[in-house]
């Protein structure tokens, strides 16, 4: 095997295709799959197409035999590489439709081990069709509501006239940190800004694999990096923030408060993702 083979796993039951690209050491794996007859087929820049057929039975461990890759005419290259870039594209379209109970936006996370990078284009895709979608419009009422109640942010007063404010405000949050930290910088610094699901090894390592994926993310070269976008996005947001929250609430301490409230909200996201909403999403990639 190659390293970066493109690795499509196709069903007897006629499913959506699966597709991963083999690690460093060319090898690959992949989980969760119903047993049955089933086809791999394995592509790479500059060798010939392969494929090996067999049958997953319940609870069974399937071990591909060793495959050599045949050299190929130089041509398959450009096939090779538009096949990547549809895939980014099927990716990203599952992704959108990956919903908690169905009703929850769960677009930031592939449970495909090696997905293929996003371009600048699908991740500002992401980041707009995550603060259109109604259910934003929802939990900001809820998150304006809650500060309201509370009188958080006292400057905006009350009624109508403060709920809206806070509404404003949190609204603003989400779109400047989710434009700047998980598209806009992500695409000028070539990072991934996808939950990339672990779900195998023991619950410790799972756990502080989530936890680290607050601070840490995959570039668009599939290697691991600390994420700058996300704490370089968390303070450009808070920093911008300065400009609608009331005067006594501005400064520096509010810029990296919500910075580290930011790092933590997503480390903590992270471990439901590792643990609990695969189990609560009907439709995964």
């Amino acid at each position: 095997m190659v390293v970066g083979a493109l690795i499509t796993l196709t069903r007897a039951d006629a499913s959506s295709p699966l597709d991963i690209f083999s690690g460093e050491d060319g090898q690959f794996a992949f989980s969760n799959i119903v047993p049955g007859p089933f086809q791999i087929r394995i592509a790479a820049a500059g060798f010939a197409t392969q494929t090996f057929s067999g049958e997953l039975h319940q609870g069974e461990f399937f071990i591909v035999p060793t495959v050599t890759l045949a050299l190929a005419r130089v041509d398959t290259e450009l096939e090779v590489r538009e096949r990547g870039t549809e895939i980014a594209v099927e990716q990203v379209n599952a992704e959108i439709k990956q919903r908690v109970f169905g009703v929850v936006p769960n677009f930031y996370v592939t449970y495909v081990p090696n997905a293929a990078p996003l371009n600048a284009r699908q991740k500002f895709k992401l980041a707009w069709r995550s603060m259109i979608d109604p259910v934003t419009f929802g939990l900001t009422g809820v998150v304006a509501g809650a500060q309201q109640a509370q009188n958080a942010f006292a400057g905006y007063g009350q009624g109508a006239q403060g709920y809206a404010k806070r509404y404003g405000a949190a609204y603003a949050d989400g779109a400047t940190s989710t434009f700047i930290g998980s598209a806009l910088l992500p695409a000028l610094l070539k990072q991934d800004p996808r939950y990339f699901y672990k779900g195998t090894g023991s619950t410790g390592s799972r756990i502080w694999y989530a936890i680290a994926n607050s601070v840490i993310c995959k570039g668009d070269n599939q290697r691991w990096q600390p994420n700058y976008s996300a704490i370089l996005g968390g303070l450009a947001s808070g920093g911008i923030s300065n400009l609608y929250y009331p005067p006594k609430e501005r400064g520096t301490a509010l810029v990296f408060e919500n910075t580290a409230i930011g790092t933590g909200t997503t480390a903590v996201v992270n471990l439901l993702q590792e643990f609990v909403v695969r189990k609560m999403t009907p439709h995964t990639n």
